[in-house]
């Protein structure tokens, strides 16, 4: 390359030193299976929770432009009534993806002059969001309500707060009671990313708000209709005129492409399934998974379907994640910067897929693990 180019080669060089390379394998998944390279994995790294048996998706034409514009198809609003239903809120929209869910939301809710209050562990859509607001942000010890509190009454001004439900990384939950408490007393508006607990958690599974009975506490939903619901895209939910405001001001809505109606169908499709069967099958495989976990002491503090094994250094869990996957078990290892440095893991998703046969194996190859790498 050119000298032009020498501090990208460079800050590449540092990646790769330090075992935060990253590579793109080509994979195909189907069910409970991951196939690489001629090899069939157990796959323990995908986010399609339910496990709802794929239906059939007749193909349209591609809609090629913005909602705003000529790209609102009709199964847009027949979805959004569904989801807005189940989250017992006015009015919801649907975003190309999650990602940009957060981007737009947080962006159109705040500005520079208001103070958002975010969980240190909080998804890096969060953060870059928060920083897209332009607004002060002050950063909360995870689930620490102390912390909380002190930095509420230190801050004057307009207030937003956004946590987590279940956060994606560590598997457990967000205090919401106690945190709808402060919220409700200092008159913060509160967002909720629900992505890993919407469809898994709750009273039919309309997620972790309802899990705690704070659901007319909650401002503004922002979900995932590609993890519990293993489809595609993400929408918001809430107050009719909240909603619209982000229709008229939320950026990644605007100036992007709608999703093809067919993956909406897929969505409406998988909604209208027996989903709470799938839901009891998937907590009976979690419950199941944890409870080996315990009996052979590889311990965590998760509670749900998302469960961290933490190795430590970023070789180690490489060296691991390999280890896996030579016995026939794909579970990826999770790196800086997506977690802290020295705080690398094995993240572990168990969906409805899997037989408890399918668990047993795991467990078996897991603890292999544990004694090949010392784990305590």
């Amino acid at each position: 390359m050119k000298p032009k180019f020498g501090t990208l080669e460079k800050k590449l060089s540092v990646i790769k030193k330090n075992n935060l390379l990253r590579n793109l394998q080509d994979s195909q998944v189907e069910k409970q299976f991951i196939k690489q390279n001629g090899k069939k994995l157990l796959n323990f790294s995908s986010n399609d929770y339910l496990g709802i048996n794929p239906g059939k998706i007749k193909h349209t034409q591609f809609q090629s432009s913005s909602r705003l514009v000529s790209g609102n198809d009709t199964s847009f609003s027949i979805l959004e009534k569904k989801l807005s239903k189940h989250k017992s809120q006015e009015k919801s929209i649907i975003f190309p993806t999650g990602y940009m869910a957060n981007l737009g939301i947080i962006s159109s809710m705040a500005n520079k002059q208001d103070t958002i209050f975010s969980d240190e562990l909080n998804h890096a859509s969060i953060v870059e969001a928060c920083k897209l607001s332009g607004s002060k942000i002050k950063i909360f010890k995870h689930n620490d309500m102390g912390d909380l509190e002190r930095k509420i009454e230190k801050t004057k001004g307009k207030k937003l707060l956004i946590t987590e439900g279940i956060f994606s990384m560590d598997g457990d939950w967000s205090q919401l009671d106690k945190i709808s408490q402060l919220t409700e007393k200092h008159e913060i508006i509160t967002i909720l990313d629900d992505a890993h607990g919407d469809f898994v958690l709750g009273k039919d599974g309309k997620g972790t708000a309802n899990f705690f009975n704070v659901e007319k506490k909650i401002d503004l939903y922002i979900s995932s209709l590609s993890k519990g619901l293993g489809s595609f895209g993400g929408y918001v939910c809430g107050k009719k005129s909240l909603v619209d405001l982000c229709i008229n001001t939320s950026k990644t809505f605007i100036y992007t492409s709608a999703l093809p109606a067919s993956i909406n169908q897929y969505s409406l499709e998988r909604f209208n399934s027996n989903r709470e069967k799938y839901r009891k099958k998937l907590w009976e495989k979690i419950n199941l998974f944890h409870k080996r976990l315990e009996e052979i002491q590889l311990l965590t503090r998760s509670t749900s379907q998302i469960i961290p094994i933490i190795i430590g250094k970023e070789k180690n869990a490489m060296e691991f994640s390999k280890f896996l996957r030579d016995n026939g078990i794909f579970a990826q290892a999770i790196r800086y910067p997506t977690v802290k440095k020295d705080q690398a893991r094995i993240r572990i998703s168990i969906t409805g897929w899997l037989s408890n046969e399918e668990i047993e194996h795991s467990i078996q190859i897991l603890e292999k693990a544990k004694r090949k790498f010392k784990l305590k």
